[in-house]
């Protein structure tokens, strides 16, 4: 049975509260306190020359005395009652975690140090001989089903990719060849399945979404190869995105931040709560040093636990799939656009392109619209969008929210399955506009030598494969009219876009003062 302990908080504040009054009570003034040689109110209970009332004065010290020591005891076995709960959650969750031994092999070509001064000796046309390099890597996992003998064990995606062997060493030292049942790389979640008779303990999963700021949470996995490691800290932090640049994980999960120590190793350990269950799967840090600096990631256990039944039943992650790229309206990368839109502060996610064909083109999504809310919850960012749509199941249906031109509308819209990110990288032909445009500002117009009677919008980057990109838009140019009329500002351009439907848009640019003539269409 777990072993529950609800009063650890409470136990840590009042053994301060008991430190900081020394040999007091936590209702005793420190300036009352009966002190050796002490302040005034005891040199007036205890008269100069010993003798007469003397005994009262002593029986009131050893009362006050007595208490102290029973505070102090009080305090202590609650203490220990707390080290216990950390004892108890080690115990049961380190025998649920394995350690993923990882072996790459790689060819490497070996030539005789005499070709370096005289060449290959090659009558017969060999450069050199053949040679295996096997390189090894090390991780965490976490046991999570069993059936039968065949038992299931959740790590990370970029613990196991691109490898060649696997194998799993439980916490009592038996090791076991491991199959890579799927990965998924927007998630970083891997499954690996292996054969293992006898006893094998599975971890229970926690409800990531009771999770709160300061509570206490454990660490476990094998951070530089030292098998079974605990550590312990609390959430630092809840959902938090991973840095957008140099860095390969996703925005499809939103982080369990932790000081918790996690190292190099730790990937694909298991991040576990008071009560022993698994609320995250340990992924990565910030560090600048490469090793544990107390910002540590874990991905919650919701969204693991999700993962691992559609590895089961679908052999992969199953996401919902609404057809747009979006971004933030964030004015630094788009001037204006906040005013120019229409958005005042409300918060969301700008839609810039919609996939021709998808849920968002057939249920009236436009590029141009900004996201509000889905089936009543406020949308705060794109990351966010992203993560709402990529947890509903194919088929489902979702209320959107949004501006269009400066007025609020609703749109419901029915998901679908999101295909492999290799088949929708061969379909940008699909993406409308495919391009990505910014109000004009006197910064632009000096470095791009723009005058300032001219009028327009700056394409920011085109879609490669898209159809702007097949008509030759390029970053830099100024599109100045859309099917003959003028644009003024990212509003006019989207308006004018999408006034034809899927009919195509002629669009006059500025390149370099020299006019120019495109037609794109979807």
């Amino acid at each position: 049975m777990k072993i529950i302990r609800k009063f650890a908080l409470v136990s840590m504040i009042l053994v301060a509260v008991l430190v900081s009054c020394g040999s007091g009570t936590a209702e005793t003034p420190a300036e009352a306190e009966p002190v050796a040689g002490g302040g005034e109110s005891s040199q007036q209970a205890v008269p100069e020359s010993g003798g007469t009332g003397s005994g009262g004065a002593q029986s009131a010290l050893e009362s006050e005395s007595d208490t102290a020591t029973s505070s102090s005891d009080a305090a202590r076995r609650q203490a220990l009652s707390f080290q216990d709960a950390f004892r108890d959650v080690a115990r049961e969750v380190a025998p649920e975690v394995v350690e993923v031994n990882v072996v790459n092999v790689v060819d490497v070509e070996q030539q005789s140090p005499f070709d370096f001064f005289f060449g290959p000796d090659g009558d017969d046309g060999e450069d050199g001989e053949g040679r295996q390099y096997r390189r090894q890597g090390l991780g965490s996992g976490v046991i999570v089903r069993r059936d039968g003998q065949t038992t299931y064990a959740v790590t990370n995606a970029h613990v196991v990719s691109e490898v060649d062997e696997v194998s799993v060493v439980l916490n009592d030292d038996r090791e076991f060849d491991a199959e890579i049942v799927g990965t998924d790389r927007r998630l970083d979640i891997a499954l690996l399945s292996f054969e293992a008779p006898g006893n094998v303990p599975v971890a229970t999963f926690g409800n990531s979404n009771d999770l709160q700021v300061g509570d206490w949470v454990v660490a476990v996995g094998n951070p530089l190869g030292f098998q079974s490691t605990v550590t312990a800290g609390i959430v630092s932090a809840l959902g938090r995105s991973a840095p957008q640049q140099g860095r390969a994980v996703s925005n499809i999960t939103d982080f369990i931040q932790t000081d918790a120590a996690i190292n190099p190793g730790n990937s694909g350990g298991a991040l576990a709560n008071l009560n022993g269950e698994i609320i995250g799967i340990n992924t990565w840090i910030a560090s600048r040093s490469g090793g544990s600096v107390g910002i540590g990631f874990a991905i919650p256990s919701n969204n693991v636990e999700k993962a691992v039944n559609d590895f089961i039943e679908e052999g992969q992650v199953v996401y919902g799939w609404l057809g747009v790229s979006i971004g933030d309206a964030n004015p630094q990368l788009y001037p204006n656009i906040r005013e120019d839109m229409g958005l005042g502060d409300t918060s969301g996610a700008m839609v810039f392109n919609v996939y021709s064909g998808s849920p968002a083109d057939n249920d009236g999504i436009l590029p141009g619209d900004f996201i509000t809310s889905a089936n009543g919850e406020n949308v705060e960012n794109a990351n966010q969008l992203t993560r709402i749509v990529g947890n509903l199941s194919p088929g489902e249906s979702i209320d959107f929210g949004l501006v269009r031109y400066g007025s609020p509308r609703r749109v419901n819209v029915d998901i679908t399955q999101r295909r492999p990110e290799s088949e929708l990288q061969q379909q940008l032909s699909r993406v409308w506009p495919g391009m990505y445009v910014l109000n004009i500002t006197d910064e632009l117009r000096e470095r791009l030598d723009i005058g300032r009677r001219r009028r327009g919008v700056i394409v920011r980057a085109a879609v490669e494969g898209s159809p702007a990109a097949q008509s030759g838009i390029r970053q830099g140019d100024l599109i100045t009219e859309v099917n003959g009329r003028s644009v003024e500002s990212m509003q006019d351009f989207y308006r004018e876009l999408n006034e034809r439907g899927d009919r195509g848009d002629d669009l006059t640019i500025l390149r370099r003062g020299e006019t120019v003539e495109r037609r794109i269409t979807p």
